[in-house]
């Protein structure tokens, strides 16, 4: 049981991590699957199968776009060993339901591919309410760019983050990016307000490093 309960119309920091560390994410596909199953299992009808649920759609049976969402999702990021989200849960036990089913599924599909078995994410996801405006527009910043905060490289063309969406591209096909964009005035004043506040976070994130060796 969750110490705080995951309240409706809410916005949450859920982020987890490979079991002791690993990576796992081990190649393009690996993304991409996670962010398939992120778009797809994002619904309040039951969807057993991906295969199945994209047979279905090709057909017409499932009309795409329609499907009522758990929760709405306004910014990721996809690391190696580790994921973050910001979400806004609009179901009851939307949050909840959404992550047994993405981390549930893909498992499934890493031991498959990978010839393993047991548990792959370290335990439940771990969530924090985000209860003023000032802290979701920094955490935006932190999630939009975790993969150059954590040290892993520039970021500028990461693709596995909603980074670009909310700088480069148009749109987005997983995130509700409005909250956040209708706080400035375009994509290019965000943009400064998250370099700025990812290279203070990337500074503190190796002095802090440092204290500890």
């Amino acid at each position: 049981m969750r110490k705080d309960a995951l309240v409706e119309y809410e916005y949450y920091h859920v982020y987890n991590r490979g079991v002791e560390k690993r990576d796992v994410f081990l190649c393009d596909r690996d993304y991409l699957r996670f962010l398939e199953s992120t778009k797809e299992f994002n619904s309040i009808k039951p969807i057993y199968s991906l295969y199945l649920h994209n047979q279905l759609k090709r057909k017409g049976v499932i009309e795409v776009g329609r499907l009522q969402k758990l929760v709405e999702i306004v910014c990721y990021c996809l690391n190696p060993n580790h994921f973050h989200f910001i979400i806004k849960q609009v179901e009851k036990k939307g949050i909840s339901e959404f992550m047994k089913r993405l981390g549930g599924g893909y498992t499934k599909y890493f031991n498959y591919h990978y010839k393993r078995s047991g548990v792959l994410f370290q335990g439940k996801f771990k969530s924090a309410r985000i209860r003023t405006n000032a802290h979701l527009l920094y955490l935006s910043a932190y999630v939009n760019r975790n993969y150059f905060i954590h040290g892993y490289g520039d970021d500028s063309n990461w693709k596995y983050s909603s980074f670009l969406d909310y700088t480069k591209r148009g749109k987005s096909e997983i995130c509700e990016m409005g909250v956040i964009l209708n706080k400035f005035k375009d994509k290019k004043d965000y943009r400064e307000f998250i370099q700025e506040n990812a290279l203070y976070m990337k500074q503190k994130k190796e002095d802090e490093k440092l204290l500890l060796e």
